[in-house]
């Protein structure tokens, strides 16, 4: 599974940039979303939610709703299985409250009836008892001796003893003598920074379409990014037989990894058995804010010390990350991203995950990875400033490389963080002369990439063309890239060649589209089985022609004999070959599995101009150039989408985009018009670099891209608003109340 160097060029298809596949039935209104299906004599669902921050649940009664016209069931957490444990018993104590609501908008019932409006009607009759808790939402404050512990017995066995019991995880690493590295600093700075919780902010709710009958036998529609993974909770939490229940994705209008976990199938797949008809839930919008996941909210603190000539002498960080009201916030993955772009001789770096009565958080690309990013490259940055050192030259000096120990163990195989600055710093953006007002961000980032289970079969049709299935989502073009790679092998068109998504009763176990995983892992799955089907092609050819099928070989969609030795015949073309298969020795198909571990880490770095409006707080973006290494892109076009969406969804976070909780513990912006993504007229035109180092643990050099363009934007987007305002930003968003805030007390101080 490693690199084939003789397929680090020369690509015919790879690397160019057609069509893509979905994109016709996506303008058309052809393709099928999550809240498009639809079944005979289906049912419409709502749910009921908790109206408070933290509360005991006394007594549900469903009464009225159930003697309500068009009611046809009601559950509670008594319709769901009994005697779940670990990750089962916190997804299910999140699906559907238990004796206590835990955030804002937690479910505590829900209901099935004949229309949408009856089922709204029936969940507003739904009386629930209440017995009000204390509450927190800060992570800080979630640590503070006196703060309301939102769940005992919660912590595990990796948490020092003395910490409040909503610190439920704990993660150190590092190497070296911290103390021993600052000592030999000539400037140490150190550092406190904030980030708000943020949302993915996908287009399309959660929805799907759910029939569970007394057999034990169901099907499930539904948007999500791992079908196999939703399969899998939902027979847990229902207490089913996994294979019983098929589950099939439907096209998915953006998840960022919000649609990783499960929230609502369950819920629609109980009432289906309880009322024995399909149940279709859709989520509203407040819903999607209130109760699915968003990102954690971060309180870190880092300390780095430099020499004079910019060399790093060590560095320390402390990330406090809150993941609602359940275990999970990805604080390992801050800790271990933070220094990642570094080759450190001393460095530390400490996470805490943290309860508070917050929804329970749900990745968002490259989860944890943008808030480190955000802490240690602000502190670089400074250290820069007040030494007068060049930004990229400073990050070059001290850049990771092929052999640098990482700050959380391993050594690095090949990477291009190194390629990366140097092509930052060539790029014309980095020496543009800037306007008045305007400041210039530097910052570097970081996401490990991911390998995960993977099957995916490859079927010849009689006319050459094939049929490739795979099960994983397409969140990102993954369609594209697996026809493109599938066409190199086969050497027959792109067009000629159809990706399907497969559903958990037609292709073996795939985990989530997640992790940067797909067309790294589902692309290496993809390669082999079309390299599967070569070989029976070749070995057709050799059979027809009489020789030994290691005399034959494969090129531009043809057989050919090896030498002279081999026999003088004519290429044997895939159509001639297919076309015949069935009196040759039946089907030509080509499958392959495995859990590939090859997949490679990924570096980025950007670089930002922003314009600052001293008198009233406003920003603005006004230039952004994106570098990262893609190994190699399948389908450039994709991937400079991804850069792209990745450095735009940044500008969201640095700016604009936080969850604003009340004193009364309830989301006070569960809205699109409150919660403010950016918008065209917010964004610059985006330029992107793609490098092209090649990954060693994949055959065509692929690395995952999807993640790591998330990580540098809000760093290098407050280093340029801190350059441009005169004043260190260290919380975000940087919306104007907090900016003029930084301009008054820097006044005053």
């Amino acid at each position: 599974m490693a690199l084939d160097s003789s397929k680090t060029t020369g690509f015919k298809y790879v690397g160019t940039r057609p069509d893509r596949p979905d994109g016709f039935d996506k303008v058309t209104g052809r393709a099928k979303f999550g809240a498009d299906a639809t079944a005979p004599g289906m049912l419409f669902a709502a749910i009921k939610r908790s109206p408070h921050a933290h509360a005991r649940i006394l007594r549900i009664d469903t009464t009225k709703a159930l003697a309500m016209e068009g009611v046809k069931a009601v559950v509670t957490r008594a319709d769901f299985a009994t005697g779940l444990t670990g990750e089962n018993w916190n997804i299910l104590e999140n699906v559907m409250a238990g004796d206590t609501a835990l955030y804002d908008g937690h479910a505590v019932a829900a209901v099935a009836a004949t229309s949408a409006l009856s089922a709204r009607d029936a969940m507003k009759a739904i009386e629930v008892e209440y017995e009000i808790l204390p509450h927190v939402t800060d992570v800080d404050k979630a640590m503070e001796p006196g703060a309301p512990v939102i769940r005992t017995g919660a912590a595990d066995a990796s948490v020092p003893e003395g910490l409040h019991p909503n610190v439920v995880r704990y993660h150190k690493s590092g190497h070296g003598d911290v103390e021993a590295g600052f000592a030999e600093a000539d400037l140490v700075i150190e550092d406190h920074f904030v980030t708000e919780a943020t949302h993915q902010g996908y287009i399309e709710p959660h929805a799907c379409l759910g029939t569970l009958g007394a057999d034990g036998k169901g099907e499930l529609w539904c948007c999500t990014q791992g079908h196999w993974n939703v399969q899998k909770v939902c027979a847990a939490l229902l207490g089913l037989e996994t294979s019983q229940l098929r589950v099939t994705a439907s096209e998915i209008g953006g998840g960022f990894g919000g649609k990783t976990t499960v929230f609502i199938e369950p819920v629609a797949l109980a009432l289906s058995r309880k009322a024995n008809r399909p149940v279709k839930l859709v989520m509203t919008r407040a819903e999607v804010f209130k109760a699915s996941g968003p990102t954690s909210s971060t309180s870190m603190d880092v300390r780095i010390g430099m020499k004079t000539d910019g060399t790093i002498t060590a560095a320390e960080g402390v990330f406090r990350l809150q993941g609602g009201a359940f275990p999970g916030a990805p604080m390992e993955f801050t800790a271990m991203c933070a220094f990642a772009p570094y080759d450190l001789k001393h460095v530390r770096q400490v996470g805490y995950d943290v309860l508070t009565n917050r929804p329970k958080q749900a990745a968002y690309r490259a989860p944890g990875s943008p808030m480190a990013a955000f802490a240690v490259e602000s502190v670089i940055d400074e250290l820069c400033k007040k030494l007068d050192l060049d930004p990229i030259d400073t990050r070059l000096k001290n850049a990771s490389h092929e052999g640098t120990r990482a700050s959380f163990g391993p050594k690095w195989p090949r990477i291009g963080l190194v390629e990366t600055l140097e092509a930052a710093k060539a790029h014309p953006h980095y020496t543009a002369p800037l306007a008045p007002g305007q400041g210039r961000g530097i910052s570097c980032g970081f996401w490990f990439n991911h390998g995960g289970e993977t099957s995916v079969s490859l079927a010849m049709s009689e006319d050459g063309s094939a049929q490739i299935m795979v099960g994983t989502p397409d969140i990102g073009g993954s369609r594209a890239s697996m026809a493109l790679m599938a066409a190199e092998v086969l050497g027959i068109p792109y067009e000629n060649i159809r990706c399907t998504i497969a559903d958990t009763a037609s292709l073996g176990y795939n985990e989530i589209s997640h992790g940067s995983r797909v067309t790294y892992a589902s692309g290496l799955a993809t390669i082999k089985a079309a390299e599967a089907a070569v070989e029976e092609l070749c070995a057709r050819a050799a059979a027809k022609w009489g020789i030994p099928e290691d005399a034959v070989y494969w090129e531009d969609g043809c057989a050919k004999p090896s030498g002279p030795n081999a026999g003088d015949f004519e290429p044997l073309p895939i159509a001639e070959i297919t076309a015949t298969m069935g009196a040759t020795g039946g089907p030509i198909n080509g499958h392959f599995e495995a859990t590939p571990e090859g997949a490679g880490v990924s570096f980025a770095t950007h670089i930002v101009d922003a314009e600052v409006d001293r008198e009233t707080g406003s920003t603005k973006v006004v230039r952004y150039t994106v570098v990262q290494d893609a190994g190699k892109a399948v389908h450039p076009t994709y991937v400079e989408g991804q850069f792209q969406g990745g450095a735009a969804q940044g500008i969201g976070w640095a700016l604009n985009e936080e969850y604003i909780y009340g004193e009364d513990g309830r989301l006070q912006n569960a809205g699109f018009l409150d919660y403010r993504i950016p918008v065209a007229s917010d964004l610059p035109m985006i330029d992107t670099v793609i490098v092209e180092v090649p990954n060693p643990g994949h055959p065509f050099g692929v690395r995952g891209v999807g993640e790591t363009s998330i990580c540098p934007p809000l760093a290098a987007i407050a280093n340029a608003v801190s350059a441009a305002a005169g004043v260190r930003m260290r919380q975000l968003p940087m919306r104007p109340s907090r900016i003029l805030e930084a301009l008054d007390s820097a006044a005053d101080g």
